[in-house]
């Protein structure tokens, strides 16, 4: 049966009157678009071009990708005209929305406001930087006034680009842009090292700060060392700089340079910046003294009347190390820091109520500020997310699961057969196109009711396309299947491997769920493969170690790795004396580095989560943990392990002492 009728796409005679864009009138061989995506990576144009024909000729269903494929390989030297007719061709799919995001970047680079201004209020997505600064650009040269969506942009740009050093450049000419601004926009840079972002801001400025920038980039200890001034404030501006890129290598370097010097030199909203910056890198390095260097920062800021324009990432780690070292106030003080939307995340509402509840009086006094705690938790408060079950844990409240749905009717489940976006996400899928399928699948979602997006999941699951049917139910905002949601492939085979090993089954498949959403063949870019994404050395000498035969190809073979996977999990919780959390840090970090992190004071291992220093790692074991817990309720079980504050354990700290290593030859 070829892949055109085991999807659907053709279905009876009757039912195969739809348009020229979404099926075929004949049956064509799906090869051909493979063929052609092969020709596209060779970047043979004449190939492209008679695929594209042919497919154009037989009305393929994948039409549109190749003619996108073999338009955007000539992207450079073709006319407006040309790219309209393509639209024209594919109107409302997401390919001529991906060709206009191709487009618009094209008449960026080619100074073509005319047109670009033409057709971006056509652009759907609107999901590139460099295409919004473009548009930014266009509006201001139009007369419009667009300096403060404009530099938020620009200084929310990690990486330089053209579109949006154009629009920088051109409002600083115009002086709207301010030296100010650039300065701050190369002081975030340094912090994120982003040495392409940092030379474009240099840029900005006369030919000296650019060459200064240069080699501060270069060595900043030989730059401070020989050459670093403050007398004016360009120089203290440069100066700083240095400080934030010795910072970032060696916060304890850092901090002694301001103590013996620079502090008392510059002036005191740039020694705050490099206090900060100090603080960030030890509070990343999980240092004690993290909240100490930004409490002298904070200090140093209350001196000036503005508020720092400290990076998101730097006033998050001022709360960490506040949390880590139980420092509530400056952790209130460090919140306050976020702007209005950061402060209503749930991670920082969250804390933001911890510590108001910690610093809370005895008794009647301390009660309005309870009061104010308890009123941040309670809006979080739900079983499906990590800190809505946390909040539910402060507030001493059972939480159930959902309820089913109603099921899906007949019309709503072929409306969902029917969608001609959908359609050719599940045919590039199955024609091992993944990439394209899953960007055809998301485009296709936008817009989509729950009712509509539960019925798209349902296709994907029924398919087994579980990262789909998991990702298109997770949109749903008020009708929850947690069938979809989470779903439990494999489960006779799991839950024997689970028992054969002696781990919790609920564990793996919340690992699972993260690490791969059940794929049998994802491969991650560094080489991490299977249902459990391990990687080759892992489960090799994780082989060994439970002497089992190992072989490279037995890597996607979905029994071997589950077992090599479950077992790997199950050392690991072993060595970490049962802490899923430490257990689930060491699977996705390797076990050398939760063995450090959890070095120091004994912490609320909430606290001690937050305080991961990897944000995939962080999230990752957050993610794990609501999975296990959820997966646990699903799977029937009772009692403490429903709970997520029994997953994630009440604290952690140091090893106990006189516990067995696994041996260090562990990956």
């Amino acid at each position: 049966m070829s892949a055109l009728l085991s999807l659907g796409l053709l279905g009876t005679p009757a039912q195969a009157q739809i348009s020229t864009a979404t099926a075929p009138a004949q049956a064509a061989s799906p090869d051909l678009a493979v063929e052609a995506r092969e020709a596209l990576r060779q970047k043979d144009r004449k190939r492209l071009a008679e695929l594209n024909q042919a497919a154009q000729q037989q009305r393929h269903p994948l039409a549109a990708w190749i003619d996108y494929w073999e338009l955007g390989l000539r992207l450079a030297e073709v006319s407006q005209p040309e790219v309209e007719a393509f639209y024209a061709r594919w109107p409302g799919s997401y390919v001529e929305d991906r060709m206009r995001n191709d487009w618009l970047l094209e008449l960026g680079r080619r100074r073509d406001w005319k047109n670009f201004a033409a057709d971006y209020p056509r652009f759907q997505m609107r999901d590139d930087r460099e295409v919004l600064c473009y548009a930014l650009l266009t509006e201001h040269l139009a007369g419009k006034k667009v300096l403060e969506q404009a530099r938020s942009t620009w200084l929310a740009q990690r990486d330089g680009d053209d579109g949006c050093q154009l629009l920088a450049s051109t409002l600083f000419d115009a002086k709207l842009l301010t030296p100010g601004d650039v300065w701050l926009k190369l002081r975030l840079a340094i912090e994120n090292q982003r040495p392409r972002a940092a030379k474009q801001a240099a840029a900005l400025f006369d030919r000296p700060v650019e060459l200064a920038v240069a080699e501060i980039q270069d060595n900043a200890g030989k730059y401070l060392s020989r050459k670093a001034r403050t007398g004016k404030r360009t120089q203290a501006e440069l100066t700083t700089l240095a400080l934030l890129r010795v910072a970032a290598n060696d916060p304890d370097q850092a901090a002694a340079l301001l103590k013996s010097r620079w502090e008392r030199q510059l002036p005191a909203d740039l020694a705050a910046w490099a206090w900060g910056q100090v603080g960030r890198s030890a509070a990343f390095r999980l240092q004690a003294d993290a909240s100490e260097h930004y409490e002298y920062a904070l200090k140093l800021h209350g001196k000036g009347a503005r508020q720092p324009e400290w990076s998101e990432d730097t006033i998050a780690w001022a709360v960490r190390s506040a949390l880590r070292g139980e420092r509530w106030s400056q952790a209130l003080r460090a919140i306050k820091l976020f702007g209005a939307a950061e402060q209503r995340d749930p991670t920082w509402q969250y804390w933001q109520a911890r510590a108001l509840l910690a610093t809370a009086a005895e008794g009647p006094p301390g009660e309005a500020i309870r009061a104010e705690a308890r009123g941040l938790l309670q809006p979080l408060v739900s079983p499906m997310t990590f800190y809505g079950r946390l909040a539910a844990d402060e507030l001493g409240q059972a939480l159930t699961l959902p309820a089913a749905p109603a099921a899906l009717t007949p019309a709503e489940r072929e409306q969902a057969r029917a969608h001609p976006g959908l359609r050719r996400a599940l045919l590039l899928m199955s024609l091992e196109l993944r990439n394209e399928g899953v960007r055809e699948w998301n485009f296709s979602l936008r817009g989509m009711g729950d009712r509509e997006l539960l019925a798209a999941a349902q296709e994907a699951c029924e398919r087994e396309i579980w990262d789909r049917c998991i990702n298109s139910s997770d949109r749903t905002r008020h009708e929850i299947d947690l069938a979809q949601r989470y779903p439990t492939p494999f489960r006779k085979e799991l839950l024997a491997k689970a028992r054969e090993v002696g781990i919790d089954p609920a564990y793996v498949y919340g690992l699972i769920r993260q690490e791969s959403r059940f794929v049998l063949d994802a491969r991650s870019h560094v080489g991490a493969s299977g249902l459990m994404q391990v990687m080759p050395a892992t489960a090799k000498w994780t082989a060994k170690k439970v002497g089992i035969a190992y072989s490279p190809a037995l890597m996607t073979d979905r029994d071997f790795n589950l077992t090599i996977g479950a077992s790997y999990l199950k050392l690991a919780l072993d060595d970490f004396g049962g802490s899923m959390a430490l257990a689930a840090a060491a699977y996705n970090a390797g076990p050398s580095r939760p063995r450090r992190w959890r070095e120091g004071p004994l912490l609320d291992a909430a606290i001690w989560t937050e305080n991961i220093p990897f944000n995939e790692t962080r999230d990752y074991v957050k993610k794990v943990l609501l999975n296990t817990t959820i997966y646990s309720q699903l799977l029937g079980a009772e009692g403490p392990g429903i709970h997520l504050r029994t997953r994630l354990g009440r604290q952690i700290g140091p090893r106990a002492s006189g516990a067995d290593l696994v041996p260090a030859e562990q990956p």
